[in-house]
């Protein structure tokens, strides 16, 4: 699938602000499900812009504007194809045993998927060794989006995952961490994913960035779960990056000086063909 990706993003400060330097994260991956056919940054004033890549192999940008301005527009615009996604075979928990110590970083407590009974919390019983994994994936993602409501004002950027359990409602963000920390509870290696979703109106949270979560099934590799609207992360996922909460992969952010308090607009439109 041939996808098509505008993401604007726009500050408009009361006053001059000057020396603004911005991490940016819009630029999608290349790896085995997708290939990146172009992507190109516009940013308005004239910016300093340097690229890197970071630890998790995401393409960082990073926007420097030097002179005063009271308006800054980033215009990340991106075509990429996805691939289709097979289904992996059958497989024990009991395979994670060797994987789990190449893989710890997605699988310690972080700021915003610390450690708790979060099986326990969410009502998740704990699977047994012989207990098949993808089946239990499924489920999982299955059991979020029917026990939870997508709400984009119910949640902030800030919401915790206990806060979310008790609110039952919350965005794409709050269904992902709520996942990868009860995944990691139960020892298996997941990873916060940043992207886009071609919803073609079928899918909520296609109007910004959108989250979700990848495991790893030992012997077929990542896999990509969408809670927040039961399904897997297929063609009409586009991945940007992944890290270990949202933190690590938020799309822009940043520092000025001077400016006062910024207004923020962002808008994403996302067109998909077969």
């Amino acid at each position: 699938m041939r996808c098509e990706i505008r993401h604007t993003t726009e500050y408009h400060y009361p006053r001059p602000a000057w020396d603004s330097f911005n991490q940016v994260r819009l630029n999608p991956i290349q790896e085995v499900r997708q290939t990146v056919r172009l992507f190109h940054l516009n940013v308005t004033p004239e910016a300093e812009i340097t690229s890197h890549k970071d630890y998790f192999g995401a393409i960082v940008q990073q926007v420097h504007v030097h002179e005063p301005h009271t308006h800054l527009l980033i215009e990340a615009q991106a075509i990429v194809d996805t691939h289709a996604v097979t289904m992996p075979l059958p497989a024990p928990f009991s395979v994670l045993r060797e994987a789990r110590a190449q893989n710890t970083e997605f699988l310690v407590p972080c700021p915003r998927v610390p450690a708790g009974d979060w099986p326990e919390i969410f009502g998740v019983t704990r699977p047994g060794p012989d207990d098949d994994l993808p089946a239990f994936l499924e489920q999982l993602n299955t059991d979020l989006y029917r026990r939870f409501t997508y709400d984009s004002k119910a949640t902030t950027v800030r919401t915790t995952i206990a806060e979310f359990a008790r609110l039952n409602r919350g965005v794409c963000q709050d269904f992902t961490h709520a996942m990868l920390g009860i995944l990691r509870t139960l020892g298996v290696p997941a990873r916060y994913v940043s992207g886009y979703l071609y919803s073609g109106g079928e899918m909520v949270g296609a109007e910004a960035t959108h989250a979700w979560v990848e495991a790893l099934i030992p012997g077929y590799g990542w896999l990509g779960y969408d809670p927040t609207n039961n399904c897997l992360a297929k063609e009409k996922h586009i991945k940007i990056g992944h890290g270990r909460e949202y933190s690590d992969v938020s799309p822009v952010r940043g520092t000025y000086y001077g400016g006062g308090v910024s207004k923020l607009d962002v808008a994403v439109h996302v067109y998909g063909e077969r």
